[in-house]
C-alpha cells in the first residue's frame, strides 16, 4: 500500500476497480467489445458462465454469483469518484429550506401553515404544512453540524415539532407536555441541538390530527464524505394519504379511509419524473407519512439494493437486493441501483387502491357523458337526451366496469402536464397510466439527457420515447 493512502481509500479504489472490469458491455478502458470479441467470447468453453458473472452498466446483466461485489450492481460505482462530498439532494416539486450561519450555528426558520395543494392540475386542497408547502421543505445538514430551528406558529390552533429518528437532548424532542410546552398561536419556539448521526430522517407536527393533515418534511443529513459505492443521484419522496369527501377541497382527519394519495404533494400523473442518465448509480429515499396506510412500492425495470432506513446507512453485508419494497407507515427506506435500462419507467405504489385519483363510489349510471351539469340546470325540459350506457352489451359480463371513469384531463391540464422540462419526449399519452402514488423514473442515454434536461429545442410527444426504443 502507498504511503499516505488510507485503508479506506485503497479498498474504496479497489472496489471501483474490480467493479469497473466486471462491467461486462465495456472494457477496462470503458471502449465497447469488437463484433470479433463478442463471438469469442460467446464460443468459449465458459461463455455461458462468464457471461453470467460479468455486471455492465448499460445493459441487463447478472453479476453472479450472489456473493460477487457487483451482483445486480450491488457495490458497482456510480460514475463519480470516491472521497468526494455527497451529491445533492433532490426532492420533485419540493424546495429546501435556506440557513444562515450565526455564531457557529446553522439557523433555519421554519413556519407552521396552512397551505393550499394542487394535487392535481386545477385541484387545490386545503391542507397544512410548513413555510407554505405540503409536504414541507427539506431540510439539508451535514453530520457534525450544530443547528438552530426557529419555528414561527402561523396556525389557528398551537403545535411542535418532532425530529423523527435524531439522538437529541430530550428537551428537544418536540412532545407536547411530556418534553415542552405547546408552542401558541403566533408565538415563536426554538430548538438547537448538534447532528452526529447521518441519514434519512424527517420532521413533523407531534399533535396527532396535525399529522394527518400533512405536517411532515425530510430532514436529510449528509456525511461530510459520500459513502462508497458512490451515488450520481440522490433522490427523495414523500408518500401520503387524506381523505377527502366529494365536491369539498378539506381532509377529514378523522375518517378511517383515504382516496386521495400524493407523492411529495402532488398525484399522479402531475407528480415530477425523476430524471436520471443511463449508466449512472441512483439512490432513492423513500419515506411514507400516510396516517394509517403502508405501501409496497415497486420500480419496474430495475433491481434495486436496500441501503438504508429511517435509522441510518446499513451495514452492506446486510443490504437486500429487491425490486418491491414494503415501507410502513413513520418509516423510511433508501435503496440504490445502476440505472442500466434506458426508458420511462413507472414507479409506484402496488395497492391497487394506492393506484387511482379520489376515489369515489357512483351513483347511478354515466348518463350524459362529457357534458357538464350547468348547461342544462336552467332550463330543465331541454336537457341534453340521456346516454343509454347500461344498454352496452358490456354489462352482461359481471363485474363491468373496473376501470376508473371521470379520469380525463383538459387542454389547461395537459399543458401543466407536459410543460414540465422532465416530461418532453414522453409517449403522448404516458399520462393514462400514471395515477395516485405513481410516478415515472426516466433513464436516458447521455445525448438524449441533455436534449430534455439542458436544451432549449423543440422535443414532440413520444420522441425522446421513440429513441430509446429504436437503440435497443
Amino acid at each position: 500500500m502507498k504511503k499516505g493512502l488510507s485503508r479506506r481509500r485503497f479498498l474504496a479504489t479497489s472496489t471501483a476497480a474490480v467493479a469497473a472490469g466486471a462491467l461486462g458491455g465495456r472494457d477496462v478502458q470503458g471502449q465497447e467489445p469488437t463484433a470479433g470479441s463478442r463471438q469469442k467470447q460467446a464460443n468459449g468453453p465458459d461463455s455461458a458462465q462468464s457471461s453470467f458473472s460479468r455486471y455492465s452498466r448499460y445493459h441487463p446483466s447478472f453479476g453472479g454469483p450472489p456473493e460477487s461485489d457487483h451482483y445486480l450492481g450491488k457495490l458497482v460505482p456510480g460514475l463519480r469518484q470516491s472521497g468526494l462530498p455527497p451529491v445533492p439532494f433532490e426532492a420533485p416539486d419540493l424546495g429546501k429550506i435556506p440557513w444562515r450561519m450565526v455564531g457557529g450555528v446553522k439557523e433555519f426558520e421554519i413556519r407552521c401553515t396552512p397551505v393550499k395543494r394542487e394535487f392535481l392540475p386545477g385541484q387545490f386542497m386545503n391542507v397544512w404544512g410548513y413555510n407554505g408547502s405540503l409536504p414541507g421543505p427539506t431540510i439539508e445538514a451535514f453530520q457534525g453540524d450544530r443547528v438552530r430551528f426557529v419555528v414561527h406558529n402561523e396556525l389557528p390552533e398551537p403545535t411542535t415539532v418532532h425530529w423523527h429518528g435524531l439522538e437529541l437532548p430530550v428537551q428537544f424532542d418536540g412532545v407536547p407536555g411530556l418534553t415542552q410546552d405547546l408552542i401558541p398561536p403566533g408565538e415563536t419556539y426554538v430548538y438547537e441541538y448538534d447532528l452526529h448521526q447521518a441519514g434519512t430522517f424527517f420532521y413533523h407536527s407531534h399533535v396527532t390530527m396535525q399529522e394527518s393533515f400533512g405536517m411532515a418534511g425530510f430532514f436529510i443529513i449528509h456525511p461530510r464524505i459520500a459513502y462508497d459505492p458512490p451515488v450520481d443521484r440522490d433522490f427523495g419522496l414523500i408518500f401520503q394519504n387524506f381523505f377527502i369527501f366529494p365536491n369539498t377541497a378539506t381532509p377529514d382527519s378523522m375518517a378511517m379511509d383515504w382516496n386521495w394519495h400524493t407523492i411529495n404533494g402532488r398525484s399522479g400523473p402531475y407528480t415530477t419524473p425523476l430524471v436520471c442518465k443511463h449508466g449512472e448509480r441512483v439512490r432513492i429515499r423513500l419515506m411514507d407519512f400516510s396516517p394509517m396506510q403502508h405501501h409496497p412500492i415497486h420500480l419496474h425495470g430495475h433491481t434495486f439494493w436496500l441501503t438504508g432506513t429511517e435509522a441510518g446507512r446499513i451495514p452492506v453485508s446486510a443490504w437486500v437486493p429487491r425490486n418491491t419494497t414494503l415501507t410502513g407507515v413513520a418509516m423510511a427506506q433508501d435503496f440504490e441501483f445502476i440505472a442500466f435500462n434506458p426508458g420511462d419507467w413507472i414507479f409506484h405504489c402496488h395497492m391497487t387502491h394506492h393506484m387511482m385519483n379520489h376515489m369515489t363510489q357512483q351513483v347511478g349510471p354515466r348518463i350524459r357523458k362529457k357534458v357538464d351539469v350547468s348547461r342544462y340546470l336552467a332550463d330543465l325540459p331541454n336537457r341534453p337526451p340521456v346516454e343509454p350506457s347500461l344498454a352496452r352489451p358490456a354489462f352482461e359480463v359481471p363485474g363491468y366496469p373496473q376501470k376508473m371513469q371521470g379520469m380525463e384531463m383538459n387542454a389547461e391540464a395537459m399543458r401543466k402536464l407536459n410543460g414540465r422540462r422532465e416530461t418532453r419526449g414522453m409517449r403522448k399519452q404516458w399520462h393514462e397510466g400514471v395515477k395516485g402514488l405513481m410516478t415515472v423514473l426516466r433513464v436516458l442515454p447521455e445525448d438524449l439527457y441533455d436534449r430534455v434536461m439542458h436544451s432549449e429545442e423543440a422535443i414532440q410527444p413520444g420522441e425522446i420515447f421513440e429513441a430509446v426504443a429504436r437503440r435497443k
